[in-house]
Protein backbone atom coordinates (compact mmCIF):
# COMPACT_ATOMS: atom_id res chain seq x y z
CA UNK A 1 0.00 0.00 0.00
CA UNK A 2 2.85 2.39 0.87
CA UNK A 3 5.10 1.25 -1.96
CA UNK A 4 6.20 4.24 -4.02
CA UNK A 5 5.47 6.77 -1.26
CA UNK A 6 8.03 8.80 0.76
CA UNK A 7 9.22 7.21 4.01
CA UNK A 8 8.17 10.21 6.09
CA UNK A 9 4.47 9.69 5.35
CA UNK A 10 3.74 7.19 8.14
CA UNK A 11 5.61 9.08 10.92
CA UNK A 12 3.81 12.29 9.94
CA UNK A 13 0.46 10.51 10.10
CA UNK A 14 1.29 8.96 13.48
CA UNK A 15 2.25 12.40 14.80
CA UNK A 16 -1.20 13.61 13.73
CA UNK A 17 -3.12 10.81 15.46
CA UNK A 18 -3.30 12.58 18.83
CA UNK A 19 -4.89 15.62 17.24
CA UNK A 20 -7.49 13.38 15.58
CA UNK A 21 -8.16 11.58 18.85
CA UNK A 22 -8.87 14.89 20.56
CA UNK A 23 -10.89 16.11 17.57
CA UNK A 24 -13.20 13.10 17.64
CA UNK A 25 -13.47 13.20 21.42
CA UNK A 26 -14.76 16.74 21.05
CA UNK A 27 -17.00 15.87 18.13
CA UNK A 28 -18.53 12.99 20.07
CA UNK A 29 -19.21 14.67 23.40
CA UNK A 30 -18.80 18.46 23.24
CA UNK A 31 -22.44 19.49 22.64
CA UNK A 32 -23.67 16.76 24.97
CA UNK A 33 -21.20 17.95 27.62
CA UNK A 34 -22.27 21.60 27.22
CA UNK A 35 -25.91 20.67 27.69
CA UNK A 36 -25.30 18.24 30.57
CA UNK A 37 -22.86 20.56 32.35
CA UNK A 38 -24.57 23.92 31.91
CA UNK A 39 -28.16 23.06 30.96
CA UNK A 40 -27.84 24.90 27.62
CA UNK A 41 -30.41 24.44 24.86
CA UNK A 42 -29.64 23.05 21.40
CA UNK A 43 -29.15 26.43 19.75
CA UNK A 44 -26.82 27.89 22.40
CA UNK A 45 -24.76 24.70 22.54
CA UNK A 46 -24.67 24.75 18.74
CA UNK A 47 -23.32 28.31 18.68
CA UNK A 48 -20.46 27.42 21.06
CA UNK A 49 -19.76 24.21 19.13
CA UNK A 50 -19.76 26.06 15.79
CA UNK A 51 -17.51 28.83 17.11
CA UNK A 52 -15.03 26.32 18.52
CA UNK A 53 -14.85 24.27 15.34
CA UNK A 54 -14.66 27.29 13.09
CA UNK A 55 -11.86 28.71 15.27
CA UNK A 56 -9.84 25.50 14.86
CA UNK A 57 -9.79 26.06 11.12
CA UNK A 58 -9.70 29.88 10.98
CA UNK A 59 -6.68 29.90 13.27
CA UNK A 60 -4.91 27.60 10.81
CA UNK A 61 -4.56 30.73 8.67
CA UNK A 62 -2.74 32.41 11.54
CA UNK A 63 -0.62 29.28 11.99
CA UNK A 64 0.24 29.30 8.30
CA UNK A 65 1.25 32.96 8.37
CA UNK A 66 3.40 32.41 11.48
CA UNK A 67 5.20 29.48 9.85
CA UNK A 68 5.67 31.31 6.55
CA UNK A 69 7.00 34.44 8.27
CA UNK A 70 9.26 32.73 10.79
CA UNK A 71 10.37 30.04 8.31
CA UNK A 72 10.03 27.63 11.24
CA UNK A 73 7.38 25.08 10.30
CA UNK A 74 8.65 22.39 12.65
CA UNK A 75 8.79 24.70 15.67
CA UNK A 76 5.28 25.99 14.94
CA UNK A 77 3.96 22.43 14.76
CA UNK A 78 5.64 21.57 18.08
CA UNK A 79 4.13 24.64 19.77
CA UNK A 80 0.70 23.58 18.48
CA UNK A 81 1.01 20.11 19.99
CA UNK A 82 1.96 21.53 23.39
CA UNK A 83 -0.87 24.08 23.37
CA UNK A 84 -3.49 21.47 22.49
CA UNK A 85 -2.36 19.26 25.36
CA UNK A 86 -2.59 22.23 27.74
CA UNK A 87 -6.06 23.13 26.50
CA UNK A 88 -7.36 19.62 27.11
CA UNK A 89 -5.87 19.76 30.60
CA UNK A 90 -7.86 22.92 31.36
CA UNK A 91 -11.21 21.30 30.58
CA UNK A 92 -10.27 17.89 32.01
CA UNK A 93 -10.06 19.22 35.57
CA UNK A 94 -13.41 18.33 37.23
CA UNK A 95 -15.55 21.22 38.45
CA UNK A 96 -18.87 21.01 40.33
CA UNK A 97 -22.19 20.51 38.53
CA UNK A 98 -24.62 22.25 38.66
CA UNK A 99 -22.14 25.09 38.34
CA UNK A 100 -22.23 27.66 41.18
CA UNK A 101 -21.41 30.51 38.77
CA UNK A 102 -22.51 30.08 35.14
CA UNK A 103 -20.47 32.98 33.75
CA UNK A 104 -17.23 31.90 35.47
CA UNK A 105 -17.38 28.19 34.69
CA UNK A 106 -18.74 28.48 31.16
CA UNK A 107 -16.14 31.17 30.48
CA UNK A 108 -13.37 28.92 31.80
CA UNK A 109 -14.56 26.09 29.55
CA UNK A 110 -14.63 28.39 26.53
CA UNK A 111 -11.11 29.59 27.37
CA UNK A 112 -9.89 25.98 27.39
CA UNK A 113 -11.56 25.43 24.02
CA UNK A 114 -9.87 28.58 22.69
CA UNK A 115 -6.44 27.27 23.74
CA UNK A 116 -7.12 23.97 21.96
CA UNK A 117 -8.29 25.83 18.85
CA UNK A 118 -5.18 28.03 18.72
CA UNK A 119 -2.88 25.04 19.20
CA UNK A 120 -4.69 23.22 16.42
CA UNK A 121 -4.25 26.26 14.19
CA UNK A 122 -0.50 26.19 14.71
CA UNK A 123 -0.33 22.46 14.09
CA UNK A 124 -2.75 21.26 11.45
CA UNK A 125 -2.11 23.26 8.28
CA UNK A 126 1.64 23.32 8.74
CA UNK A 127 1.89 19.55 9.11
CA UNK A 128 -0.13 19.22 5.90
CA UNK A 129 2.29 21.61 4.18
CA UNK A 130 5.15 19.42 5.42
CA UNK A 131 3.52 16.31 3.94
CA UNK A 132 2.86 18.19 0.70
CA UNK A 133 6.56 18.95 0.33
CA UNK A 134 7.33 15.23 0.45
CA UNK A 135 5.43 14.94 -2.84
CA UNK A 136 7.13 17.91 -4.51
CA UNK A 137 9.81 15.43 -5.52
CA UNK A 138 8.96 14.48 -9.15
CA UNK A 139 9.46 10.85 -8.11
CA UNK A 140 6.31 11.01 -5.98
CA UNK A 141 4.22 13.61 -7.77
CA UNK A 142 1.98 11.09 -9.58
CA UNK A 143 0.89 9.48 -6.30
CA UNK A 144 0.23 12.75 -4.47
CA UNK A 145 -3.56 12.18 -4.27
CA UNK A 146 -3.06 8.61 -3.04
CA UNK A 147 -0.46 9.79 -0.54
CA UNK A 148 -2.80 12.30 1.03
CA UNK A 149 -5.57 9.70 1.10
CA UNK A 150 -3.27 7.31 3.00
CA UNK A 151 -2.20 10.11 5.32
CA UNK A 152 -5.86 10.91 5.95
CA UNK A 153 -6.62 7.25 6.61
CA UNK A 154 -3.88 6.82 9.20
CA UNK A 155 -4.61 9.99 11.14
CA UNK A 156 -8.21 8.81 11.53
CA UNK A 157 -7.19 5.62 13.37
CA UNK A 158 -7.17 7.63 16.59
CA UNK A 159 -10.62 8.93 15.77
CA UNK A 160 -12.12 5.42 15.77
CA UNK A 161 -11.44 4.89 19.45
CA UNK A 162 -12.10 8.36 20.87
CA UNK A 163 -15.93 8.19 20.61
CA UNK A 164 -15.82 4.72 22.21
CA UNK A 165 -13.49 5.59 25.08
CA UNK A 166 -15.19 8.84 26.08
CA UNK A 167 -18.69 7.42 26.81
CA UNK A 168 -17.15 4.26 28.33
CA UNK A 169 -15.29 6.38 30.90
CA UNK A 170 -18.41 8.42 31.65
CA UNK A 171 -20.60 5.33 32.10
CA UNK A 172 -17.94 3.59 34.21
CA UNK A 173 -17.80 6.62 36.51
CA UNK A 174 -21.60 6.68 36.80
CA UNK A 175 -21.69 2.98 37.69
CA UNK A 176 -18.93 3.49 40.25
CA UNK A 177 -21.17 6.07 41.95
CA UNK A 178 -24.23 3.80 41.88
CA UNK A 179 -25.95 5.02 38.71
CA UNK A 180 -26.78 3.67 35.27
CA UNK A 181 -26.36 5.75 32.15
CA UNK A 182 -29.40 7.30 30.49
CA UNK A 183 -29.02 9.80 27.65
CA UNK A 184 -32.29 11.59 28.50
CA UNK A 185 -31.57 12.21 32.19
CA UNK A 186 -29.21 15.25 32.11
CA UNK A 187 -31.79 17.45 30.40
CA UNK A 188 -34.56 16.16 32.65
CA UNK A 189 -32.37 16.79 35.72
CA UNK A 190 -31.80 20.40 34.68
CA UNK A 191 -35.54 20.73 34.05
CA UNK A 192 -36.26 19.40 37.55
CA UNK A 193 -33.85 21.89 39.12
CA UNK A 194 -35.30 24.76 37.09
CA UNK A 195 -38.91 23.67 37.70
CA UNK A 196 -39.74 23.62 33.98
CA UNK A 197 -40.82 19.99 33.47
CA UNK A 198 -44.35 19.36 32.17
CA UNK A 199 -46.49 16.85 34.07
CA UNK A 200 -45.79 14.20 31.43
CA UNK A 201 -42.05 14.92 31.48
CA UNK A 202 -41.99 14.88 35.30
CA UNK A 203 -43.66 11.48 35.35
CA UNK A 204 -41.16 10.12 32.84
CA UNK A 205 -38.29 11.66 34.83
CA UNK A 206 -39.37 9.84 37.98
CA UNK A 207 -39.40 6.52 36.12
CA UNK A 208 -36.01 7.08 34.46
CA UNK A 209 -34.40 8.31 37.67
CA UNK A 210 -35.43 5.16 39.54
CA UNK A 211 -34.28 2.97 36.65
CA UNK A 212 -30.91 4.76 36.64
CA UNK A 213 -30.33 4.15 40.36
CA UNK A 214 -28.60 0.86 41.10
CA UNK A 215 -29.97 0.87 44.66
CA UNK A 216 -33.36 -0.91 44.97
CA UNK A 217 -34.71 1.88 47.18
CA UNK A 218 -37.18 4.27 45.53
CA UNK A 219 -36.01 7.87 45.08
CA UNK A 220 -37.80 10.27 47.40
CA UNK A 221 -35.74 13.41 46.71
CA UNK A 222 -35.68 14.07 42.95
CA UNK A 223 -33.86 17.38 43.42
CA UNK A 224 -31.07 15.69 45.36
CA UNK A 225 -30.91 12.97 42.74
CA UNK A 226 -30.64 15.60 39.98
CA UNK A 227 -27.74 17.38 41.66
CA UNK A 228 -25.87 14.14 42.34
CA UNK A 229 -26.49 12.56 38.93
CA UNK A 230 -25.43 15.68 37.02
CA UNK A 231 -22.24 16.03 39.06
CA UNK A 232 -21.16 12.41 38.54
CA UNK A 233 -22.24 12.41 34.88
CA UNK A 234 -20.09 15.44 34.07
CA UNK A 235 -17.11 14.28 36.11
CA UNK A 236 -17.04 11.32 33.73
CA UNK A 237 -16.97 13.72 30.79
CA UNK A 238 -14.10 15.70 32.36
CA UNK A 239 -12.09 12.49 32.72
CA UNK A 240 -12.83 11.63 29.07
CA UNK A 241 -11.23 14.92 28.02
CA UNK A 242 -8.22 13.90 30.08
CA UNK A 243 -7.66 10.83 27.89
CA UNK A 244 -7.09 13.21 24.97
CA UNK A 245 -4.05 14.57 26.83
CA UNK A 246 -2.47 11.11 26.78
CA UNK A 247 -3.08 10.86 23.02
CA UNK A 248 -1.51 14.29 22.49
CA UNK A 249 1.59 13.29 24.47
CA UNK A 250 2.01 10.14 22.35
CA UNK A 251 1.84 12.28 19.21
CA UNK A 252 4.37 14.64 20.74
CA UNK A 253 6.85 11.79 21.33
CA UNK A 254 6.40 10.50 17.77
CA UNK A 255 6.89 13.98 16.35
CA UNK A 256 10.02 14.75 18.37
CA UNK A 257 11.56 11.40 17.46
CA UNK A 258 11.03 11.97 13.72
CA UNK A 259 11.28 15.74 13.56
CA UNK A 260 14.82 15.83 12.22
CA UNK A 261 13.91 13.56 9.32
CA UNK A 262 10.87 15.55 8.16
CA UNK A 263 11.29 17.93 5.22
CA UNK A 264 11.18 21.66 5.79
CA UNK A 265 8.95 23.62 3.34
CA UNK A 266 10.65 26.91 4.25
CA UNK A 267 14.14 25.53 3.51
CA UNK A 268 12.94 24.12 0.18
CA UNK A 269 11.41 27.45 -0.82
CA UNK A 270 14.60 29.30 0.13
CA UNK A 271 16.76 26.85 -1.83
CA UNK A 272 14.55 27.26 -4.89
CA UNK A 273 14.73 31.05 -4.59
CA UNK A 274 18.55 31.00 -4.46
CA UNK A 275 18.97 28.40 -7.20
CA UNK A 276 19.72 30.14 -10.52
CA UNK A 277 18.66 27.01 -12.40
CA UNK A 278 15.29 26.71 -10.65
CA UNK A 279 12.17 27.35 -12.69
CA UNK A 280 10.76 30.68 -11.56
CA UNK A 281 6.98 30.98 -11.36
CA UNK A 282 5.62 33.89 -13.36
CA UNK A 283 3.76 36.46 -11.19
CA UNK A 284 0.73 36.08 -13.46
CA UNK A 285 0.72 32.33 -12.86
CA UNK A 286 1.01 32.91 -9.12
CA UNK A 287 -2.12 35.09 -9.26
CA UNK A 288 -4.02 32.53 -11.34
CA UNK A 289 -3.16 29.76 -8.89
CA UNK A 290 -4.25 31.85 -5.92
CA UNK A 291 -7.53 32.79 -7.66
CA UNK A 292 -8.22 29.12 -8.39
CA UNK A 293 -7.55 28.13 -4.79
CA UNK A 294 -9.73 30.92 -3.43
CA UNK A 295 -12.57 29.80 -5.71
CA UNK A 296 -12.35 26.24 -4.41
CA UNK A 297 -12.15 27.52 -0.83
CA UNK A 298 -15.38 29.45 -1.34
CA UNK A 299 -17.21 26.43 -2.72
CA UNK A 300 -16.26 23.93 -0.03
CA UNK A 301 -17.76 26.16 2.66
CA UNK A 302 -21.18 24.74 1.73
CA UNK A 303 -19.89 21.17 1.96
CA UNK A 304 -18.35 21.59 5.41
CA UNK A 305 -21.49 23.32 6.68
CA UNK A 306 -23.31 20.09 5.83
CA UNK A 307 -20.64 17.50 6.59
CA UNK A 308 -19.68 18.64 10.09
CA UNK A 309 -23.25 18.34 11.30
CA UNK A 310 -22.03 14.91 12.45
CA UNK A 311 -20.95 16.38 15.78
CA UNK A 312 -24.03 18.57 16.15
CA UNK A 313 -27.47 17.85 14.67
CA UNK A 314 -26.64 14.22 13.84
CA UNK A 315 -25.50 13.75 17.46
CA UNK A 316 -28.71 15.37 18.70
CA UNK A 317 -30.63 13.02 16.39
CA UNK A 318 -28.78 10.02 17.81
CA UNK A 319 -29.76 11.05 21.35
CA UNK A 320 -33.36 12.14 20.70
CA UNK A 321 -34.67 9.99 17.86
CA UNK A 322 -32.48 6.90 17.46
CA UNK A 323 -33.02 3.52 19.11
CA UNK A 324 -29.88 3.04 21.18
CA UNK A 325 -29.48 -0.68 20.91
CA UNK A 326 -29.09 -3.34 18.23
CA UNK A 327 -30.63 -6.49 19.67
CA UNK A 328 -29.06 -6.84 23.13
CA UNK A 329 -26.08 -4.63 22.22
CA UNK A 330 -26.39 -1.24 23.92
CA UNK A 331 -25.34 1.94 22.13
CA UNK A 332 -24.51 5.49 23.21
CA UNK A 333 -25.30 8.64 21.19
CA UNK A 334 -21.55 9.35 21.02
CA UNK A 335 -20.69 5.95 19.54
CA UNK A 336 -21.96 6.95 16.11
CA UNK A 337 -19.02 9.34 15.85
CA UNK A 338 -16.79 6.28 15.53
CA UNK A 339 -18.51 5.43 12.26
CA UNK A 340 -16.85 8.19 10.27
CA UNK A 341 -13.19 7.49 11.19
CA UNK A 342 -13.90 3.74 11.04
CA UNK A 343 -15.16 4.04 7.49
CA UNK A 344 -12.28 6.39 6.60
CA UNK A 345 -9.74 3.76 7.64
CA UNK A 346 -11.44 0.82 5.94
CA UNK A 347 -12.72 2.56 2.81
CA UNK A 348 -9.54 4.48 1.99
CA UNK A 349 -7.70 1.44 0.55
CA UNK A 350 -10.77 0.72 -1.60
CA UNK A 351 -11.02 4.29 -2.89
CA UNK A 352 -7.25 4.54 -3.44
CA UNK A 353 -7.33 1.20 -5.26
CA UNK A 354 -10.13 2.37 -7.55
CA UNK A 355 -8.30 5.61 -8.33
CA UNK A 356 -5.10 3.62 -9.00
CA UNK A 357 -6.95 1.25 -11.32
CA UNK A 358 -8.39 4.22 -13.22
CA UNK A 359 -4.97 5.96 -13.30
CA UNK A 360 -3.30 2.90 -14.83
CA UNK A 361 -5.88 3.04 -17.62
CA UNK A 362 -5.50 6.77 -18.12
CA UNK A 363 -9.07 7.55 -17.09
CA UNK A 364 -8.63 8.76 -13.50
CA UNK A 365 -10.81 11.85 -12.84
CA UNK A 366 -8.97 15.08 -12.10
CA UNK A 367 -8.82 16.24 -8.49
CA UNK A 368 -11.42 19.02 -9.05
CA UNK A 369 -13.77 16.47 -10.66
CA UNK A 370 -13.33 14.11 -7.69
CA UNK A 371 -14.28 16.95 -5.36
CA UNK A 372 -17.45 17.66 -7.36
CA UNK A 373 -18.38 13.97 -7.25
CA UNK A 374 -17.84 13.97 -3.49
CA UNK A 375 -20.31 16.82 -3.05
CA UNK A 376 -22.96 14.87 -4.97
CA UNK A 377 -22.37 11.83 -2.76
CA UNK A 378 -22.72 13.97 0.40
CA UNK A 379 -26.12 15.17 -0.80
CA UNK A 380 -27.22 11.52 -1.06
CA UNK A 381 -26.48 11.00 2.66
CA UNK A 382 -28.97 13.69 3.58
CA UNK A 383 -31.50 12.34 1.10
CA UNK A 384 -31.35 9.13 3.16
CA UNK A 385 -31.74 11.07 6.43
CA UNK A 386 -34.71 12.99 5.00
CA UNK A 387 -36.52 9.82 3.96
CA UNK A 388 -35.82 8.23 7.34
CA UNK A 389 -37.12 11.23 9.30
CA UNK A 390 -40.44 11.88 7.56
CA UNK A 391 -42.56 10.43 10.37
CA UNK A 392 -40.73 11.64 13.50
CA UNK A 393 -42.28 14.48 15.59
CA UNK A 394 -40.72 17.91 16.05
CA UNK A 395 -38.24 18.36 18.89
CA UNK A 396 -40.65 20.57 20.87
CA UNK A 397 -43.14 17.68 21.04
CA UNK A 398 -40.41 15.28 22.13
CA UNK A 399 -39.36 17.61 24.96
CA UNK A 400 -42.96 18.05 26.08
CA UNK A 401 -43.34 14.30 26.57
CA UNK A 402 -39.96 14.01 28.31
CA UNK A 403 -38.38 12.01 25.49
CA UNK A 404 -39.48 9.81 22.62
CA UNK A 405 -40.56 6.25 23.52
CA UNK A 406 -38.33 3.55 22.02
CA UNK A 407 -41.21 2.25 19.91
CA UNK A 408 -41.29 5.55 18.00
CA UNK A 409 -37.53 5.85 17.46
CA UNK A 410 -35.74 5.12 14.18
CA UNK A 411 -33.33 2.27 13.59
CA UNK A 412 -29.64 3.02 14.29
CA UNK A 413 -28.86 1.72 10.81
CA UNK A 414 -30.24 4.98 9.42
CA UNK A 415 -27.36 6.93 10.98
CA UNK A 416 -24.84 4.20 10.18
CA UNK A 417 -25.89 4.33 6.51
CA UNK A 418 -25.70 8.12 6.44
CA UNK A 419 -22.21 8.09 7.98
CA UNK A 420 -21.09 5.51 5.43
CA UNK A 421 -22.21 7.72 2.53
CA UNK A 422 -20.79 10.88 4.12
CA UNK A 423 -17.43 9.17 4.59
CA UNK A 424 -17.26 8.17 0.94
CA UNK A 425 -17.96 11.82 0.11
CA UNK A 426 -15.28 12.95 2.54
CA UNK A 427 -12.68 10.70 0.89
CA UNK A 428 -13.43 12.41 -2.42
CA UNK A 429 -13.07 15.88 -0.92
CA UNK A 430 -10.97 16.34 2.21
CA UNK A 431 -7.68 14.49 1.48
CA UNK A 432 -7.92 15.37 -2.22
CA UNK A 433 -8.59 19.01 -1.42
CA UNK A 434 -5.43 19.07 0.72
CA UNK A 435 -3.59 17.42 -2.17
CA UNK A 436 -4.96 20.00 -4.63
CA UNK A 437 -3.79 22.85 -2.41
CA UNK A 438 -0.31 21.38 -1.99
CA UNK A 439 0.01 20.98 -5.76
CA UNK A 440 -1.41 24.33 -6.88
CA UNK A 441 -0.20 26.67 -4.12
CA UNK A 442 2.90 28.72 -5.02
CA UNK A 443 5.88 27.51 -2.93
CA UNK A 444 6.19 30.76 -0.97
CA UNK A 445 2.55 30.51 0.13
CA UNK A 446 2.29 26.82 1.05
CA UNK A 447 1.56 27.40 4.74
CA UNK A 448 -0.86 30.24 4.07
CA UNK A 449 -2.79 28.34 1.39
CA UNK A 450 -3.11 25.24 3.56
CA UNK A 451 -4.30 27.58 6.29
CA UNK A 452 -6.89 29.14 3.96
CA UNK A 453 -8.15 25.67 2.98
CA UNK A 454 -8.73 25.03 6.65
CA UNK A 455 -10.12 28.56 7.00
CA UNK A 456 -12.77 27.71 4.40
CA UNK A 457 -13.62 24.69 6.55
CA UNK A 458 -13.86 27.11 9.46
CA UNK A 459 -16.30 29.33 7.59
CA UNK A 460 -18.51 26.30 6.94
CA UNK A 461 -18.21 25.29 10.59
CA UNK A 462 -19.26 28.75 11.79
CA UNK A 463 -22.54 28.18 9.95
CA UNK A 464 -23.14 24.92 11.84
CA UNK A 465 -25.29 26.69 14.43
CA UNK A 466 -27.90 27.23 11.72
CA UNK A 467 -28.33 23.46 11.71
CA UNK A 468 -28.96 23.53 15.47
CA UNK A 469 -31.54 26.28 15.05
CA UNK A 470 -33.31 24.35 12.31
CA UNK A 471 -33.20 21.15 14.35
CA UNK A 472 -34.95 22.88 17.26
CA UNK A 473 -37.46 24.87 15.21
CA UNK A 474 -38.61 23.02 12.08
CA UNK A 475 -39.54 19.43 11.15
CA UNK A 476 -36.45 17.23 11.20
CA UNK A 477 -36.82 16.16 7.56
CA UNK A 478 -36.70 19.83 6.53
CA UNK A 479 -33.41 20.30 8.42
CA UNK A 480 -31.78 17.55 6.36
CA UNK A 481 -33.24 19.01 3.14
CA UNK A 482 -31.28 22.24 3.73
CA UNK A 483 -28.05 20.23 3.67
CA UNK A 484 -29.08 18.51 0.43
CA UNK A 485 -29.43 21.96 -1.13
CA UNK A 486 -26.06 23.15 0.29
CA UNK A 487 -24.17 20.13 -1.10
CA UNK A 488 -25.91 20.44 -4.47
CA UNK A 489 -24.94 24.11 -4.77
CA UNK A 490 -21.31 23.15 -4.09
CA UNK A 491 -21.40 20.43 -6.74
CA UNK A 492 -22.86 22.64 -9.50
CA UNK A 493 -20.39 25.47 -8.87
CA UNK A 494 -17.46 23.03 -9.01
CA UNK A 495 -18.76 21.62 -12.30
CA UNK A 496 -19.05 25.16 -13.69
CA UNK A 497 -15.38 25.89 -12.81
CA UNK A 498 -14.07 22.43 -13.76
CA UNK A 499 -12.17 23.20 -16.98
CA UNK A 500 -10.50 26.27 -15.49
CA UNK A 501 -9.40 24.39 -12.37
CA UNK A 502 -8.10 21.45 -14.39
CA UNK A 503 -6.05 23.80 -16.54
CA UNK A 504 -4.52 25.55 -13.52
CA UNK A 505 -3.61 22.28 -11.82
CA UNK A 506 -1.89 20.69 -14.82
Amino acid sequence: MFKGHPKGLIPAALANMGERFGFYTMMAILVLFLQAKFGLDETTSGIIYATFYSSIYFLAIVGGVIADKTKNYKGTILAGLLMMAFGYLLIAIPTPTPVPNMTLYLGATCFGLAVIAFGNGLFKGNLQALVGQMYDNPKYDKVRDSGFSLFYMFINVGGIFAPMIAPTIRSWWLEKAGFNYDAALPELCHGQLAGTLSDTAAERFTTLANNATISPDAITDLTGFSNNYLNVFNEGFHFAFGVAIIAMLISLVVYLKNKVNFPDPAAAAEAAKNNPDAIKMDPKEVKQRIYALLAVFGVVIFFWFSFHQNGLTLTYFARDYTLLHIGSFELYPEIFQSMNPFFVVFLTPVVVGIFGWLRNRGIEPSTPKKIAIGMFIAALAYVLMTLGSLNVPMLSSVKEMGGLPDIDKVTPFLLIGAYFILTVAELFISPLGISFVSKVAPPQYQGLMQGLWLGATGAGNQLLFLGAMLYAGVPIWLTWTVFIVACSISMFIMIFMLKWLERISE
